[in-house]
């Protein structure tokens, strides 16, 4: 059964799953058990905003303001990027 993300929705990162910054490498990952995924600097940003009190609608008004870009166009890349989380069970909402 899958999920479907709503505006509404509040991603939060499941527990065991957590943000991390590797200072070695100078790089952001994401740390699940016996998984390790590194971040680019749009990933970093949206999951930074994944606490579970944001709503999915928040997220992408405060990252168009913070980007200058059309909350339409961060609407399409943040769902995405949230799905392919939630399809991995990186991700809750």
């Amino acid at each position: 059964m899958t999920q479907t993300l709503q505006a509404t929705s509040r991603p939060k990162l499941p527990r065991g799953v957590r943000l991390k910054h590797d200072e070695v490498r100078g790089e952001w990952l994401l740390l699940a058990p016996e998984r390790v995924i590194k971040t680019n600097g749009v990933a970093k940003a949206v999951l930074e905003r994944c606490s579970g009190t944001l709503t999915l609608q928040d997220i992408i008004a405060d990252l168009a303001q913070n980007f200058d870009a059309p909350e339409a166009r961060i609407e399409a890349d943040v769902r995405a990027l949230l799905m392919a989380l939630a399809e991995k069970r990186l991700l809750d909402f």
